[in-house]
């Protein structure tokens, strides 16, 4: 019996994933990368999600967000001192970590 599997259907894929343009939903780099506040908007109301801001202030999120992140630079191999323009290393500025 072959493994098959279902398509997911996430409203994340689904949503229109733009860096330019009226109505854009996610940051450029340069900008400090994430999503827009238009994003978060439509991506709570297509999945009744609860997504928020960063939290650059201090907090469980932002300790939670720099954790993962770390983790996520170390797996890829990403140093921000020699290549600052990557997305994740836009985001970790944005976010204060």
């Amino acid at each position: 019996m072959a493994y098959t599997q279902e398509p997911v259907n996430s409203a994340f894929k689904k949503l229109r994933k733009t860096t330019k343009g009226k109505g854009r939903h996610f940051l450029t780099a340069e900008e400090g990368a994430g999503m827009t506040a238009a994003g978060r908007k439509a991506y709570n109301k297509k999945t009744g999600g609860n997504l928020k801001a960063p939290q650059p202030g201090g907090g469980k999120r932002r300790t939670s967000y720099c954790a993962r992140s770390k983790g996520q630079m170390e797996m890829h191999n990403i140093n921000c001192s020699k290549t600052p323009k990557k997305r994740i290393c836009a985001a970790r500025r944005r976010w204060k970590c």
